[in-house]
């Protein structure tokens, strides 16, 4: 049978990686698919992994109807088995509910890909309803880790290279006003403490962290 399954992580944690990873599996057993995604750092029409890999995909849009897509695709001839969704976090709750009924309808395998939180440590509207209906959700197993080592399971965003924890929930790369943003995952106490790798070196070097003894005071 048909499945909607959703495979999430934090940033850096393989997600477009496994997603192309995935295609090429189906593929190759001669399954015919669609891949799509929304707003992926290489640029519109394309599904990159941060290793350097990358496809051409369909860019999803608010617009977007996948329900719609698929008869279309099936109307003139095309083998539609299965569906890659990768940046699923940012498709709307509609969208996800669009591929539930193309997996129970239409028998057409989904496989989402995407982190579930944002910067704030809210669950993204497409995370939260991917959550309530995929027939499977698996965390990725490939440990992202923060900067002291631990386990990463926040993602921040930084403005200046200061974080916040305000702001729009979709923000993608720089602004292209004079602010800069950034991304960083970290484990939880530090999402908390607000304490970036860049805020942990500043404190680090801070004089009241740094040794006054000079060579030769022991002697």
């Amino acid at each position: 049978m048909a499945e909607l399954a959703f495979f999430c992580g934090t940033m850096d944690s393989g997600k477009s990686t496994l997603a192309l990873q995935m295609d090429h599996n189906h593929a190759v057993a001669g399954r015919g698919g669609v891949l799509y995604t929304r707003n992926d750092r290489a640029g519109g029409g394309v599904l990159s992994s941060r290793l350097g890999l990358r496809h051409p995909a369909v860019e999803v849009t608010d617009g977007t109807d996948f329900w719609d897509d698929v008869v279309q695709r099936r109307t003139r001839g095309d083998r539609v088995d299965y569906l890659v969704c990768d940046e699923a976090q940012f498709y709307a709750p509609a969208q996800i509910e669009q591929l539930a009924q193309l997996v129970d309808e239409m028998g057409v395998d989904v496989y989402a890909f995407g982190i579930t939180a944002d910067f704030r440590t809210r669950l993204f509207p497409g995370s939260a309803r991917l959550v309530e209906l995929a027939d499977r959700v698996e965390v990725l197993q490939v440990q992202t880790l923060c900067w002291c080592g631990a386990r990463a399971t926040h993602n921040s965003r930084t403005v200046n290279g200061t974080m916040v924890v305000e702001g729009e929930q979709v923000v993608v790369g720089n602004t292209g006003g004079q602010d800069v943003v950034g991304y960083e995952v970290l484990c939880r106490r530090h999402h908390m403490r607000r304490m970036t790798q860049a805020v942990a070196r500043a404190v680090a070097l801070t004089p009241q962290t740094l040794s006054l003894g000079m060579p030769g005071d022991m002697d």
